[in-house]
């Protein structure tokens, strides 16, 4: 129970009392009251009163308004600057680079060379890309055209690797469920980076990192290049899971003779 709730309880307990005690007296109270004389009378009446005050002012103070939860309507319209394509290419896309080259792992002549956030400014930028892709992404929600005007994406000819805007609409509008769980999808990635983030845990950035390609190409195949989805599933299942590359284990010492 709130702070608040509490409060608000224990006013309406304390009034309650003070009716009861007031409009309807218990018989031994009325038995006493007939009993004591006047300056008695006198005497009960100022401690009731006084009561009454303590009551009133416990009754009267300002109750404690709870915390806005950050839920609840829009608190106006939202238009549209961009079609989708251009909030991709100028801003998710860019954004996403943080994390993607936040952790990465190359092996070279001199053994297996290693890149990871180091400094403060490091996880700090991740942490930009994070929180900038979990809340922009949902402008993805917000009706907006697919492609600038005259952009008919790479659709024109015969098997066209690409859909056209006008055929992206209308699988958006036949399954609008579907668009929204793509972006929850994408969404949630996000919010995983930001705990990586807040833990400084590296091989949980770095998995972040794999989700988040996972999650923008399921996207990408469903509604702008489904032609390949096929061939990308089929990649994508042969291919060993990534993971951290291992050194070298060193030769084993020779057996003794």
């Amino acid at each position: 129970m709130s702070q608040s709730a509490s409060l608000i309880l224990s006013a309406a307990q304390l009034r309650s009392r003070l009716r009861r005690d007031l409009v309807s007296p218990s018989s031994n109270l009325r038995h006493r009251r007939t009993a004591v004389n006047s300056g008695g009378r006198l005497i009960g009446v100022t401690a009731l009163l006084f009561a009454a005050s303590i009551v009133w002012s416990q009754c009267s103070k300002p109750v404690p308004r709870a915390e806005p939860s950050g839920t609840g309507p829009l608190l106006g319209d939202m238009k549209a600057v961009v079609s989708v394509k251009e909030l991709m290419a100028n801003m998710i896309d860019p954004l996403a680079d943080n994390i993607f080259d936040a952790v990465w792992w190359d092996s070279g002549p001199h053994g297996i060379e290693e890149h990871r956030p180091q400094t403060e400014e490091d996880w700090e930028k991740v942490r930009i890309g994070a929180v900038s892709i979990a809340e922009g992404v949902y402008l993805l929600k917000v009706p907006r055209p697919f492609a600038p005007p005259g952009d008919v994406n790479n659709s024109v000819g015969p098997d066209a690797p690409e859909l056209s805007p006008t055929a992206i609409r209308a699988k958006l509008d036949k399954d609008p469920v579907l668009w929204n769980a793509k972006i929850e999808a994408l969404r949630n990635v996000a919010l995983a980076t930001i705990d990586a983030v807040n833990r400084k845990d590296v091989d949980a950035l770095f998995q972040a990192g794999a989700d988040l390609d996972v999650a923008c190409e399921d996207c990408h195949l469903e509604y702008w290049y489904p032609g390949d989805k096929a061939t990308v599933l089929q990649e994508r299942k042969a291919r060993a899971t990534v993971g951290r590359p291992q050194a070298a284990a060193p030769p084993a010492a020779p057996a003794k003779k």
